[in-house]
């Protein structure tokens, strides 16, 4: 067991992790979160009554440190996963088709059936498309030339169309990298591909939140981390961090102290906090960019959609999601439509976003034209996630930084994951391992916690989009 005090600064998935690891070790722990709330990207709102996600955060069977957190906080129950990867695909007109993975054949025939029948591409580019990810799937990602070139340009040269692309490969991409194919890291996208699709037959089928997000994060993570003895500091800004003696004070905070400190703050706000003591620490996350996301809420005064979810080809709409549930509404009604690398439409006014997609809608869900629209609420995050750009890896900073017992978490963090819900919590994991070995020596990992899920390989999330936030369909 290890003892000392540490801060957590950040609230989010990656603070709420280290948290209860440090505590589970013994060590006196606080976090200081600026909002009222916990979850950091993951949250919900309310609007006439109306309980809102700010994003279509989603999940697949092999993150398993992101559902090793859910049991963790009472929320497995809130939560449900697909019995096998099955992606409903809409055109323009209300055509559907299904890419659904075989229930019995191994890796990689598991989707070979799904690819075969897709009538979105020609059967020669079916054909392209398998060798193509057969070319993907023995990349070795360890190869830091991935790094240095775009996903679309590999694409390009094994054969696939733009036409390709769009109506292919672009449905995981996007959600997953926050951005296209053409803009993507290469390095990142066979990660996604590989670990979500090919490391296993059942690695991609998809987990949704069918309650609201701060039912299933916050709220229980704020009554847990209670329960095992964490002060919790809600609506406390930390405005800086300076060395005191043998161990740190905050700035703000509401006046705090510690043997070592964890900085779960965005990738955004690390070099005001802490450039002036580790400035060439920060040097990497200060460089990062990053990339937007858009959720549009439909609320209709009919159902018009029978689909829990779906993915758009030849039109606007990427993912469309049913929140009917979680609102208490009939199936159909309530519709949020997912927007990831949405720069474009994050510099539209509502009214321009309303008379482009309303129309986009109806062509996809044909009820929708005789339907009122009740309500529609747009939400923005202009920095969900960083921007998934060739060169990135060598931005992301270590969990550990030049100085012993101030550790960086996040989804941001060299964790070898996008930035999604299942890699912020591996950072959690891992910047508690750092902090609780500062203050008491080495720790045992399976004495931290469910840090035992840290470095098994997995899926990844539809990030904070579809995440996907940060995302994207994560954090």
């Amino acid at each position: 067991m290890a003892g000392g005090r540490i801060a957590v600064l950040g609230g989010g998935l990656a603070g709420i992790t280290a948290a209860l690891d440090c505590s589970d070790a013994g060590a006196q722990v606080t976090l200081v979160e600026v909002r009222p709330r916990l979850g950091g990207a993951v949250y919900s709102f309310e609007r006439d009554g109306l309980p809102i996600d700010n994003g279509q955060h989603v999940f697949l069977r092999c993150c398993h440190a992101y559902r090793a957190l859910l049991r963790r906080l009472g929320s497995e129950q809130r939560v449900r996963l697909q019995r096998r990867l099955e992606i409903p695909v809409v055109s323009p007109g209300g055509e559907v088709t299904m890419l659904r993975r075989s229930a019995h054949l191994p890796v990689p025939l598991h989707l070979a059936g799904a690819l075969l029948r897709y009538r979105h591409l020609s059967m020669r580019e079916r054909v392209r498309a398998a060798w193509a990810a057969r070319a993907l799937g023995r990349l070795d990602l360890r190869d830091p030339k991935l790094d240095r070139r775009t996903f679309g340009d590999w694409l390009e040269q094994h054969g696939q169309s733009p036409a390709s692309i769009a109506a292919l490969w672009d449905l995981i991409a996007l959600p997953t990298l926050n951005l296209p194919a053409r803009q993507a890291s290469l390095a990142l996208a066979a990660f996604v591909f590989r670990t979500g699709l090919l490391a296993s037959a059942d690695a991609g089928d998809i987990g949704f939140h069918v309650h609201p997000l701060s039912e299933i994060i916050g709220d229980p993570a704020e009554r847990e981390l209670r329960r095992v003895g964490v002060e919790v500091r809600l609506g406390c800004r930390a405005d800086g961090v300076h060395v005191l003696g043998d161990g740190f004070a905050i700035d703000g905070g509401g006046g705090l102290s510690a043997d070592a400190v964890i900085v779960a703050v965005p990738h955004q706000r690390v070099a005001g906090l802490l450039g002036s003591l580790i400035p060439d620490d920060v040097a990497g996350p200060q460089a990062l960019k990053s990339s937007p996301i858009v959720n549009l809420h439909v609320l209709y005064d009919r159902p018009v959609c029978e689909l829990a979810f779906a993915a758009g080809v030849h039109t606007p709409v990427q993912y469309v999601f049913d929140r009917s549930e979680p609102a208490g509404l009939d199936q159909g009604r309530y519709l949020a439509v997912s927007l990831s690398g949405a720069e474009e439409d994050m510099r539209l006014t509502p009214d321009a976003l309303r008379e482009r997609y309303l129309p986009a809608l109806a062509e996809l869900f044909p009820r929708a034209r005789a339907a009122k629209v009740e309500g529609f609420v747009v939400t923005r995050e202009h920095a969900a996630t960083f921007r998934a750009v060739p060169g990135v890896g060598a931005l992301r900073p270590g969990s550990r930084t030049s100085v012993p017992g101030l550790v960086l978490a996040g989804a941001f963090t060299d964790t070898g994951w996008p930035a999604t819900l299942e890699g912020a919590v591996r950072s959690g994991h891992a910047a508690a391992r750092e902090a609780l070995e500062a203050v008491g020596g080495a720790v045992d990992p399976g004495a931290v916690g469910v840090s035992g899920a840290v470095g098994v390989s997995g899926a990844v999330d539809i990030s904070g989009a579809v995440g996907v936030s940060s995302g994207s369909v994560g954090a």
